[in-house]
């Protein structure tokens, strides 16, 4: 079987998940398409774009598969589309791509052995049906990559935010998160195998509460109620009871502390001041937060229904600020969105400008059929017009990233050594704790605290530099 995976680190695990299941009843994994008898797309629906990539990529696999019947090859190519793509367009890829032999949503992994099966009898088999309850928290995912020295760990699935522009709540569905014990389970072997960050992730991992346990000191939580930063409100009725983001995310932390622990991604109404004291006080916890505004203007949130207001987004940075001294900050801004005026856009230049972002993810409004905003609003800005703003985003968090990196120059930063640097060999790459890219020389260090005898630089060091450029 060969994989191919596009969109989000959740994709990613996935692919560890469904290589997992397929590995235990015999299949093996190709590192070639041409030796493959089985190809599998993990797909991403979020954008357009992504989704064309897709199309694009199955007329290359349509014409290897036309090839090989003509040769009479023996076994006949297997083609699947998986994930959330395959949720949203079920039937489109049935009627429109007859090469497809395989449709399995994101809750359907496990029914993979069987829905192959069937395609031996020239079926195409499909099953998108998405769980309530499915977490996958019984399987071990087996890592595509062996040699990193870091690793995704997912902690739910599924979203209940219902953000007018977002699909994942019809592709993932209902928040469900996986129980604790299990999660520190596949920390604490990872841990043993070497890996010295993992990535916990989730739709929305913040709102993560694991509602089938008791309190660690053997009592039922005394309050377990949603904490949602000020300012911000939901949708959805308050969860109660239950161990929350802030519990999971002290216990993962006690288990290596030599190992990094990042999150993403999260939505900032669950920025709780007990996740915030925790980061502040746990040395191995990453102080770099993915904090998505989407907006800076107050009537677009609204439309978004993204649960608070630019003064209540400023003022949650400010806190973070505060709470985290020297925090890296990432986010996710959205240009065009149904009725932006140039006004509304230019509030999100203003707050992209104050704020200052280390990293961002920049997109121009794709409409996705679905969502609210297909069946409510209208997606009035001109193609041209969300093309120029995405240009002028990209521009302004350029220039205040490159003030930002360039401030760095003469710190000492400890990085956590990934391989060698692709653009050399005599370099190395890794992160620092605020997840920017380090390059240095791969010069010899001590073998230990007070030994003389060096050695070369391994992925899994951490190595304090000094930065020199940026």
């Amino acid at each position: 079987v060969y994989f191919e995976v596009y969109g989000c680190q959740m994709n990613v695990n996935d692919t560890e998940i469904i290589w997992s299941i397929l590995k235990d009843v015999g299949y093996l994994k190709s590192e070639s398409i041409q030796e493959a008898d089985v190809i599998l797309i993990v797909t991403c629906a979020i954008r357009e774009g992504a989704e064309i990539k897709v199309w694009n990529k199955l007329k290359h696999f349509r014409s290897l598969k036309k090839a090989r019947e003509k040769q009479n090859h023996k076994p006949q190519l297997k083609i699947g589309i998986l994930g959330c793509m395959a949720e949203r367009l079920k039937h489109q890829l049935l009627e429109k791509e007859q090469t497809v032999d395989i449709v399995a949503g994101p809750d359907s992994y496990k029914d993979l052995p069987r829905l192959l099966t069937l395609t031996d009898n020239n079926q195409t088999a499909v099953n998108v049906l998405l769980s309530l309850d499915e977490t996958y928290a019984d399987i071990a995912p087996v890592r595509l990559n062996q040699d990193s020295v870091t690793a995704f760990v997912s902690i739910m699935r599924g979203c209940d935010n219902m953000c007018t522009y977002c699909i994942v709540p019809f592709t993932r569905g209902r928040e469900r998160s996986r129980p604790i014990s299990s999660i520190l389970q596949e920390v604490w072997n990872l841990s043993q195998q070497g890996v010295k960050e993992v990535t916990l992730l989730g739709q929305n991992v913040n709102s993560y509460r694991d509602l089938s346990v008791v309190d660690f000191d053997g009592s039922l939580p005394s309050d377990g109620e949603t904490h949602l930063a000020k300012g911000f409100r939901t949708v959805y009725k308050k969860k109660k009871g239950g161990l929350r983001f802030s519990d999971l995310l002290d216990q993962v932390s006690r288990i290596d502390p030599e190992m990094r622990i990042r999150f993403t991604s999260p939505h900032p109404k669950d920025f709780s001041d007990e996740v915030l004291e925790l980061i502040q006080d746990r040395s191995n916890i990453c102080c770099n937060l993915h904090m998505p505004a989407q907006s800076g203007n107050s009537a677009v949130l609204e439309r978004m229904r993204r649960g608070y207001s630019r003064e209540a987004y400023l003022d949650l940075i400010h806190h973070v600020r505060h709470q985290i001294p020297g925090v890296s900050l990432s986010s996710d801004f959205i240009c065009g969105f149904c009725g932006e005026t140039e006004e509304e856009f230019e509030d999100t230049l203003t707050l992209m400008a104050e704020v200052k972002y280390n990293m961002a993810f920049l997109f121009a409004y794709s409409l996705r059929e679905k969502t609210t905003a297909h069946r409510r609003l209208v997606d009035d800005v001109p193609p041209e017009i969300k093309q120029q703003r995405l240009v002028r985003m990209t521009s302004l968090f350029r220039r205040e990233a490159e003030k930002l990196n360039r401030a760095q120059i003469g710190q000492q930063q400890l990085v956590l050594v990934e391989g060698p640097s692709k653009r050399s060999m005599k370099d190395v790459v890794g992160r620092n704790d605020g997840n920017t890219k380090v390059i240095f020389p791969a010069v010899e260090i001590p073998d230990s605290e007070y030994s003389h005898t060096l050695r070369s630089i391994n992925p899994g060091d951490y190595v304090v530099v000094q930065v020199s450029s940026s």
